[in-house]
């Protein structure tokens, strides 16, 4: 097997990054409205380690970079304690939208530093422009799959918050069958058709923005 060390060095930064800091935008939007949890354990942060999870966050998303398939990884979950928020199901929308929003600005970011890396011409801007491409992408693929409305991911709590409440407390029973349901969703190849179009959608816009 040839891994690609130089690919893996380069894809480190943006992939540990945005899976982390998705995690820590919930829990510094929970403080916002009202939740400390996260806060009093010490994971509102945007240093990174407090964050990795050795698996979701190294392993699989080097694997499926290096093998090829969706980009896909997770840190370990910031607690949020909805209880505790000052109006626990509209406040829950937000603290969701947290991390796919951390996403997106991140992507903007990135494609910043991709716009800066084709515009000049030094020893640094290949690596520079290819880290950036990386960071878009990773960026745009974790918004995109956290709002597949299944939970526990974040599009689920926000359809959960938005749903009347005993129709949300049906759909919630469904959360112990999340995972199983994206990982056949993953496999089948049937999660790139569903999240294609918003990633397509966020690319142009970034494209258009950045003139990329």
């Amino acid at each position: 097997m040839n891994i690609d060390i130089a690919l893996l060095a380069i894809a480190a930064l943006p992939m540990i990054f945005a899976i982390t800091l998705h995690e820590a935008a919930h829990g510094y939007v929970a403080r916002y409205f009202g939740d400390p949890t996260a806060w009093q354990l010490g994971r509102i942060s945007l240093n990174p380690i407090r964050h990795i999870d050795l698996v979701g966050t190294i392993l699989v998303p080097a694997a499926t970079l290096l093998f090829g398939g969706i980009l896909f990884g997770w840190a370990k979950p910031v607690p949020v304690d909805y209880s505790r928020l000052r109006h626990p199901r509209t406040d829950m929308r937000w603290v969701a939208l947290a991390g796919p929003g951390s996403n997106l600005l991140m992507a903007f970011g990135w494609a910043l530093l991709l716009k800066l890396g084709l515009s000049t011409n030094n020893y640094f801007s290949v690596p520079l422009e290819e880290m950036a491409r990386i960071g878009v992408s990773i960026n745009l693929m974790l918004m995109a799959i956290n709002l597949v409305p299944i939970l526990p991911l974040d599009g689920g709590r926000v359809l959960f918050s938005l749903l009347p409440p005993s129709a949300a407390q049906s759909y919630g029973r469904s959360e112990p069958y999340g995972l199983p349901i994206l990982l056949l969703l993953l496999v089948t190849g049937l999660l790139s058709i569903i999240i294609l179009p918003l990633i397509q959608l966020a690319g142009r816009l970034i494209s258009t923005i950045f003139f990329l």
